[in-house]
C-alpha cells in the first residue's frame, strides 16, 4: 500500500517564509478547505492518507515533502536550508520511524525533499538555495549499499528542483528549462512549461498512471492531455500564495507495514 503523509496547514500559515513571491494575504479557512481537496485526490488515487498531528505552531510545516527522503528501504532525514524549519523534522521522527529506519545527514550538509526527485533507482537533487553539495554527497554515501545512483541538478531562479521539474512517466519530465540545468536529463524528452507561458506549472504529482496538475495552469493540463496522459486538476490557488507545489504538501512511498496485496 502507498502513504501518503500530510499535514494540515496552521493558521500562521499567513507568516510562511517566502523566497521568489511577494506576500499576499492567506484565507486560511480557503486554504484548509483545498488541502483537504487535494488530500481527497490523492485517497481517490488509491493512496492511504495519513494526517498528523503538530502541537508547535509551524508556519511552513503543511510543506512535509521537505523534511524527509523516503526511499523502500529506509528514510534519509536531512538538515534542512532554512534553519527556522528545522524543528518541523524534530516533530516527525516519531512518525517516520514507524515505516523506516532513520538515517540522518550531519553538519554542513542541508537538503529539503524538496529537492529530490526519484526516478527509479536514481534520485536527481537540485543544488539550491536549501541543498548544498555537501548533502548531495552524504546521502549518495548513505544510498550507495541500496545500488542508488544519486545525481546532482543545478537549479535556478526557483525555490526546489520539484518546482523547475517533475517525471510524469513515459519517459518525460514536464520542466521551466530556464530554472534547472537539463544536462542530467539527457535521455529523457522534454515538455517545457515556459514555452506555455506557465512557469510555475512544473510541479506535479504521477500517482498510479494519473498525472495531478494545479487547476492554476490549464494550458498544461491541456497540453499534457493532448500528448496521452490522463490528466487530474486540483485547486490549491490559495496554499500557492505560500509558494505552494502539489509535491510539496505530501510525502508518498510504499507502505511497508501494510504491503499491497
Amino acid at each position: 500500500m502507498r502513504i501518503a503523509i500530510t499535514r494540515e496547514p496552521d493558521p500562521s500559515i499567513v507568516d510562511c517564509q517566502l523566497t521568489y513571491l511577494q506576500r499576499q494575504p492567506i484565507d486560511v479557512r480557503k486554504a484548509v478547505q483545498q488541502h483537504q481537496a487535494y488530500k481527497e485526490c490523492l485517497a481517490h488515487l488509491n493512496l492511504h492518507v495519513v494526517q498528523l498531528t503538530i502541537d508547535k505552531v509551524l508556519p511552513d510545516a503543511v510543506f512535509v515533502e521537505d523534511t524527509a527522503v523516503v526511499v523502500d528501504e529506509l528514510a534519509v532525514v536531512p538538515i534542512m536550508g532554512s534553519a527556522r524549519r528545522q524543528s518541523e523534522i524534530q516533530e516527525l521522527l516519531p512518525a517516520f520511524s514507524r515505516y523506516r529506519p532513520l538515517k540522518f545527514l550531519r553538519p554542513p550538509a542541508t537538503l529539503e525533499g524538496g529537492d529530490v526527485i526519484r526516478v527509479g533507482r536514481t534520485l536527481f537533487v537540485g543544488l539550491s538555495t536549501r541543498t548544498n553539495l555537501e548533502g548531495v554527497n552524504q546521502l549518495r554515501e548513505i544510498l550507495r549499499p541500496f545500488d542508488y545512483q544519486v545525481r546532482p541538478v543545478e537549479v535556478k531562479a526557483c525555490l526546489h528542483l520539484s518546482t523547475a521539474l517533475s517525471y510524469i512517466g513515459e519517459n518525460t519530465v514536464l520542466a521551466n528549462k530556464n530554472w534547472v540545468d537539463l544536462s542530467p536529463f539527457e535521455g529523457f524528452s522534454l515538455m517545457d512549461v515556459s514555452a506555455m507561458g506557465e512557469p510555475w506549472s512544473a510541479n506535479t504529482i504521477r500517482i498510479n498512471g494519473s498525472n495531478i496538475v494545479s487547476r492554476s495552469f490549464p494550458k498544461t493540463s491541456a497540453a499534457l492531455r493532448e500528448r496521452g496522459f490522463n490528466v487530474i486538476t486540483v485547486d490549491i490557488s490559495e496554499l500557492e500564495k505560500a509558494e505552494a507545489g502539489l509535491s510539496c504538501m505530501s510525502l508518498i512511498f510504499e507502505d511497508k507495514n501494510h504491503p499491497t496485496v
